[in-house]
């Protein structure tokens, strides 16, 4: 047998490795601890792994615990949800393939990541339609359409059961931005999203697409100059100690989708699988009455230390309203495209949502 020995050198860059690895799972860990369930998993008839690429410090995020406890007591113990925020189990992306394959059972995926398996979840990260507490409510009550949206990811084997929030979107900057001739001069990071990217484009702004560990760095040394995110994720995240100013546009609403691999559903017998699917709405609705609370003191908190928030004239938010319906031309096609899977089959999807939120 040939036998092969390392140099110390590479010996040495890989015992680091490996601890650099070993020391940020533990950290992880640490960081989760204050969250850890009250009782012991140990002898669940059923395990979910469900994953969230945020922080549980996000009234949103934190649904998945919620719904972990709240199932472990309807079940009598019978089902337990282990949830992984902080990107455990890695980006959204690779997530998705894990939960497509049954490698998870469960995601909190975000609005902007879900259209690569869903694209009619996309209709919530189109600019000023779901933008209001009021009206992701109005959607939400609406069981024809509502339906329809959580059954995007049908066709791929992913059933989605409901949605949590994490606060309007707007703009974080260095630099006060009071009209769009002011946004038009700011260098804004947005998500690696198409749909972010296009409408900042029909805006005639100045989109950045990065990563959002990559920020901090580039904030700090003017690679950028403002953040297309919510003012709570901001606040919590530091942000606002280099970006001062906040612009309230509220073009849309930061959302995580709560899908889940259709064959593992279907796996459960009937009665559990009635109580995880209402388990999952029940806790869902009642976080999202938290998030305007939330978000309400996180901007108290954040005035505290030095934020001022802008309101953009209304005359100027018209403005970008009318600027975003290329956006609506580009996406209506795959938003209202149907599948085999679709019990509700409308015509224009999109324009149903539009008329309706418009009552």
């Amino acid at each position: 047998m040939m036998k092969f020995r390392l140099s110390s050198s590479l010996l040495l860059v890989l015992t680091v490795a490996a601890l650099m690895i070993i020391g940020s799972g533990l950290a992880m860990a640490s960081s989760l601890d204050k969250w850890k369930p009250d009782f012991d998993p140990s002898g669940a008839k059923y395990k979910c792994i469900v994953s969230n690429v945020s922080t549980p410090a996000l009234v949103g995020t934190h649904a998945g615990f919620e719904m972990r406890d709240e199932l472990w007591k309807r079940t009598n113990g019978q089902i337990y949800i282990d949830f992984k925020p902080l990107s455990i189990l890695g980006g959204e992306v690779e997530v998705l393939n894990m939960l497509q394959m049954g490698a998870i059972q469960g995601m909190g995926v975000s609005s902007v990541a879900s259209t690569n398996l869903g694209p009619r979840f996309g209709i919530v990260n189109l600019p000023f339609l779901v933008d209001s507490f009021e009206k992701l409510d109005k959607f939400t009550s609406n069981e024809k359409l509502y339906g329809h949206f959580l059954n995007a990811m049908d066709h791929q084997g992913i059933t989605g059961l409901d949605i949590t929030g994490y606060g309007h979107y707007g703009w974080a900057t260095t630099v006060p931005v009071r009209n769009i001739a002011d946004a038009k001069k700011v260098k804004f990071r947005t998500a690696e999203a198409a749909v972010n990217q296009l409408s900042y484009r029909n805006w005639g702004f100045n989109p950045v697409a990065m990563p959002w560990p990559d920020v901090p760095v580039a904030l700090k040394q003017g690679v950028i100059t403002g953040l297309d995110h919510t003012l709570a994720v901001c606040y919590l995240t530091k942000k606002f100690e280099v970006a001062k100013y906040f612009t309230e546009i509220n073009y849309a609403q930061g959302l995580f989708i709560w899908i889940f691999n259709k064959a593992w559903l279907a796996s459960l017998p009937e009665d559990l699988r009635q109580t995880f699917i209402a388990t999952v709405h029940d806790v869902a609705a009642e976080n999202r009455k938290r998030t305007a609370v939330w978000e309400a003191e996180n901007k108290v908190a954040a005035q505290g230390e030095g934020v001022e928030f802008i309101q953009l004239p209304e005359a100027e938010i018209e403005i970008l309203k009318d600027q975003s319906q290329p956006t609506y031309e580009k996406y209506a096609e795959e938003i209202n495209r149907l599948y085999p899977g679709d019990t509700y089959r409308p015509d224009n999807f999109l324009k149903e949502v539009q008329d309706f939120l418009s009552e």
